[in-house]
């Protein structure tokens, strides 16, 4: 008798399983309703405060996009980024990519304050900049996706990472390539990210090169259009004005379209890291003409590599934290 109730109780228990499991958080991989039930305005209140940044300053579309590339490409998107020096952390945003340069941290604390203030010590900051990536794109009109999350933050930054992982204005195709590789991205999506630069800006530093001493001759670069060049020079002289500021698509500089495509095929990348990705390798120069010609299928393409992006290497589970300031680690 005694066995048979017990029989009857694991039966019913094995009825009611498949219930139980679904309340488990799934653990290891990322998904986009991470927050439905923790956090359900989560994803609005990001939106919210990215869409007041741009519409205060359109640039700042740009530069969201910017941090979450140049956070994902160092340990992987864990917002080491975002990690002030202190203690033993010495900050990435000292990094040659990023000294002088990365910008919009004020507006990723401003959304974690109001993240806080709904539901405390629940959303990572890395989340904070994939989210703040997407909404950026297509509040400057470019495609749309769905974000997994579940991304924890990391307890500490690399300022060497920084400094080797992410890809130069003058690195070579095979250098830019390889960085990619050795984050799980192939060549599609070096040219379909390489086609964020359809908006943002870039500084005088990054492109002297090409204007004066390309190769080391003292001339400047053959694959740059010379009239192009020519208006370049009248804000980016041989030295000084480091700090200038030039549009990456002088066409449609706040526009997130297939122009950057269009201006390459003219000779007009501003970058060499741009340009670069039609003179020296056909698959990538294909892709080029394909995304110039195509805008629907750049679009298509930029948000798959956006998510493949999102997901190197992510903190999950039990591993790292959930930042309460997204400046410092947890004390």
């Amino acid at each position: 008798m005694v066995n048979s109730i017990i029989f009857l109780l694991l039966l019913s228990l094995l009825a009611f399983a498949p219930f139980c499991h679904c309340e488990k958080k799934n653990e290891g991989y990322l998904y986009p309703q991470f927050y439905d039930g923790s956090c359900p305005r989560a994803q609005e209140i990001v939106q919210s405060v990215v869409a007041k940044a741009v519409a205060k300053e359109p640039r700042m579309a740009a530069s969201l996009l910017r941090l979450h590339f140049h956070d994902c490409f160092v340990k992987g998107c864990d917002a080491s980024v975002l990690l002030d020096s202190s203690g033993t952390i010495i900050s990435e945003k000292r990094s040659n990519p990023n000294r002088d340069s990365a910008r919009g941290f004020e507006v990723i604390d401003e959304i974690k304050s109001a993240i806080e203030k709904e539901c405390s010590h629940t959303v990572s900051c890395a989340d904070i900049l994939a989210l703040a990536a997407r909404d950026s794109t297509v509040l400057a009109g470019g495609p749309n996706w769905e974000v997994p999350l579940g991304r924890r933050d990391s307890l500490g930054a690399s300022i060497s990472g920084s400094n080797n992982n992410i890809p130069a204005p003058n690195n070579t195709f095979q250098t830019i390539l390889t960085k990619f590789k050795l984050k799980g991205l192939d060549i599609v999506d070096l040219v379909a990210l390489s086609g964020s630069h359809t908006i943002g800006d870039s500084r005088c530093t990054s492109f002297r090169q090409r204007l004066y001493n390309q190769t080391g001759n003292g001339k400047a670069d053959f694959t740059l259009d010379q009239q192009y060049a020519a208006v370049l020079r009248t804000s980016c002289p041989r030295s000084g004005g480091d700090q200038n500021l030039f549009v990456l698509d002088f066409v449609t500089p706040l526009k997130f379209d297939n122009f950057y495509y269009k201006n390459l095929l003219a000779n007009k990348g501003l970058l060499s890291s741009d340009e670069i990705l039609l003179t020296k390798n056909q698959e990538s120069a294909d892709l080029v003409r394909k995304y110039a010609e195509r805008n629907d299928l750049f679009f298509e393409q930029f948000a798959k590599s956006m998510v493949k992006m999102g997901n190197i290497t992510p903190l999950t589970g039990s591993r790292g934290e959930i930042r309460k300031n997204c400046r410092k680690i947890n004390k």
